[in-house]
């Protein structure tokens, strides 16, 4: 993770409208197919593919067929901004959301690490998606989502992962370091097997805490009627307060706190992979 993470803040922003955006892009779906490709899946049906928008910046959806045409979807975005300037200043986005694209990245090549998985032997069809625009009000989810209810696609479940690697915020505070799991805009159902699957699958336990308002592509899901729910690094309040500028550096990340982000993407994704809906 932390050499994956070193290269994708090496671009100088990731914005979805710049040339670095799509060179950032580029080489994460690379990554992506690289993973999917080592892991042998490719050979069972697994597949990665270009979502192309017309601002550029092309989103990434990776597919592990399963039995059936339900599926289960874990996101992250993989654009960053500076909101001082955005198509001038760097943006470097270790946190935001580089820290969950590398989350959801090294969820991928453990969850392929199962035979049943990776053969395509599970009862459900797993996605794994990383959007661009994000940063722009949630418009590659936006398109994702809209073409997949326009096409009847079966979406069973959806868990983002949005800046997954800062803790100092919540010790600093005296709080423990924990999972932030939103509880508005998001599926409670849902939401509640999330916080189950912390409990089930992390070294750490889980707080919840507010959006306020749309802050991630969850809510895309959500939009057009599917379940979803999101998890952060801690209470909003404790979060990252250097996003968004040239300071959101990979230096004031812990690994092993996206690491239990990891774990918990894993477990979600595998549990919901043998789901009987």
């Amino acid at each position: 993770m932390e050499q994956d993470l070193e290269k994708f803040t090496s671009f100088y922003t990731r914005y979805y409208k710049s040339k670095t955006g799509v060179e950032s892009a580029t080489w994460l779906y690379n990554r992506v197919l690289e993973v999917i490709e080592n892991s042998g899946a490719a050979k069972h049906g697994a597949t990665v593919n270009r979502f192309d928008h017309p601002w550029g910046q092309f989103s990434i959806i990776a597919r592990i067929p399963g039995q059936t045409n339900r599926t289960i979807v874990l996101g992250a975005h993989q654009d960053s901004i500076n909101l001082f300037l955005p198509s001038i200043l760097p943006a470097p986005g270790a946190d935001d959301d580089g820290s969950g694209a590398v989350t959801i990245l090294e969820a991928l090549r453990g969850l392929l690490e199962s035979d049943i998985v990776a053969q395509g032997n599970a009862l459900n069809t797993i996605e794994f998606h990383w959007y661009s625009a994000e940063e722009g009000g949630m418009l590659g989810s936006q398109a994702v989502f809209a073409k997949y209810k326009k096409d009847r696609q079966d979406v069973k479940a959806m868990l983002q992962q949005d800046m997954t690697g800062y803790t100092l915020g919540a010790l600093q505070a005296g709080r423990q370091e924990a999972v932030g799991i939103m509880i508005d805009y998001v599926d409670r159902g849902l939401t509640q097997f999330v916080k189950d699957t912390v409990t089930s699958y992390c070294n750490i336990g889980f707080i919840d805490t507010k959006c306020g308002y749309a802050c991630s592509d969850h809510t895309s899901a959500s939009k057009y009627g599917y379940p979803a729910a999101m998890a952060t690094e801690s209470e909003m309040e404790n979060s990252n307060k250097k996003i968004h500028t040239t300071d959101d550096k990979i230096k004031y990340l812990s690994f092993d706190h996206m690491l239990q982000h990891t774990k918990l993407t894993v477990g979600f994704a595998y549990e919901l992979a043998f789901a009987p809906f």
